[in-house]
């Protein structure tokens, strides 16, 4: 709030005369304008990124969302519950992409009922978040015992990576057994410890108001709090937990052993095939089925049938050689192109990505190769493509057959 103009310190003051922002179009539409406005704030984003800092390619996040009766309020439509898991959907396609050798897990705050365990597949996560939108809310939530839960899970990942929990938070009043206090900050049992002594941040998203037990709660533990103001600004704050955060200092350096298994199909004509379960299905509620193909750990050849995930028999990381590429753009971030004025710019008006005729005000020039795009392709290149295509252009000019 302190980096934010004196006039919208007050609630209010953010919509004083917001109607002048607005212009019509020869057709009479306000649709450019509309547009123009989440273009920039897409920019902003984009130029917000923390640049060539350490940060955890290997994350886990726990994800904790108000059961509460609260969670039935229509403020958001058609109520915050089903606008939630609607959104969490998008928001797991999103993390996954961006994190493909990630984790996450999923847990109702209320009941303390959970949605799905640590895993590495968006399809699991994704099923679930579907199923509980026919869950009855009510009750009080406990931020104390979501906490508890969470850290009992997180504290024995390895050190190596981050221990992230976001909380999707409702209500006004948090139900707890126990001072919440002791829990941040200090260990108040010599068997127990606190979140911020595990390395544990916490995040996280308010709908109603702000309440100090979650200011402290992020503060003490180094994450962010947030409390949204539309559904717009609620995705908008979503989106702010995929790329992750910059690795503390403390944090442990260390070898990882990987495997990266190809997936096999043994033939019918082979009079040794057998179809066998995977590793993963025998843990699922759902029956079992038997395949022929699959991923086979090379270290104990025990099967799954997706990547990434753990091996369950011997604990090594399966990966595929893209999820692997993906997670390293975070290492090495597409720096912000320079913004430069139509009027100022004297090379050609032609953008390089979609080689349209510049129109809008600003051009965007990449300080490496000095090629110019247009806004649209900038948030493409740095949302999506994350490597400027002029600079692979010059690395490798030759046309390449795809």
């Amino acid at each position: 709030m302190d980096d934010e103009p004196e006039r919208t310190k007050r609630w209010e003051g953010g919509y004083e005369r917001t109607w002048e922002i607005l212009k019509e179009d020869e057709s009479g539409s306000l649709k450019a304008t509309i547009e123009d406005i989440i273009f920039k704030a897409k920019r902003r984003r984009v130029s917000e990124h923390h640049g060539q800092v350490r940060l955890g390619m290997m994350r886990h996040l726990y994800v904790v969302v108000d059961g509460s009766r609260t969670m039935d309020d229509q403020d958001l439509k058609p109520n915050r519950l089903t606008c939630t898991l609607k959104l969490l959907e998008y928001f797991v396609e999103e993390y996954f992409d961006q994190n493909p050798i990630s984790q996450v897990c999923t847990r109702m705050q209320e009941t303390t009922e959970k949605m799905t365990d640590l895993s590495g597949v968006p399809k699991k996560h994704i099923t679930a978040l579907k199923k509980a939108v026919d869950m009855n809310c009510g009750g009080e939530p406990s931020l104390y015992n979501s906490l508890n839960l969470a850290m009992q899970t997180l504290k024995h990942m390895p050190g190596h990576t981050s221990r992230e929990v976001l909380v999707v938070f409702s209500s006004l009043t948090t139900c707890d057994p126990a001072n919440i206090y002791d829990l941040i900050k200090y260990a108040f049992f010599f068997h127990l410890k606190s979140l911020k002594a595990v390395k544990i941040r916490v995040s996280i998203i308010g709908l109603s108001a702000e309440v100090r037990v979650c200011t402290v709660l992020a503060q003490e533990t180094g994450g962010t709090y947030r409390v949204i103001l539309d559904e717009s600004h609620y995705k908008e704050l979503l989106m702010n937990h995929v790329s992750p955060l910059p690795a503390s200092s403390s944090s442990e350096c260390s070898l990882i052993r990987m495997g990266f298994p190809q997936h096999t199909i043994t033939a019918l004509s082979d009079q040794d095939a057998k179809p066998s379960f995977s590793m993963a299905q025998l843990e699922n509620n759902s029956e079992p089925v038997l395949t022929l193909g699959g991923y086979f750990c090379p270290q104990c050849r025990a099967k799954y049938c997706e990547l990434p995930i753990e091996c369950k028999i011997c604990g090594l990381t399966l990966v595929s050689a893209p999820h692997l590429a993906r997670s390293y753009h975070h290492l090495f971030p597409l720096d912000a192109f320079q913004e430069v004025s139509l009027e100022e710019y004297q090379g050609e008006r032609c953008c390089l990505g979609c080689r349209g005729e510049m129109k809008d005000q600003k051009v965007y020039i990449c300080k490496v190769c000095q090629n110019a795009f247009c806004l649209e392709c900038d948030l493409f290149v740095h949302d999506t493509l994350h490597c400027c295509p002029g600079c692979i252009h010059e690395q490798h000019p030759t046309p390449m057959s795809i």
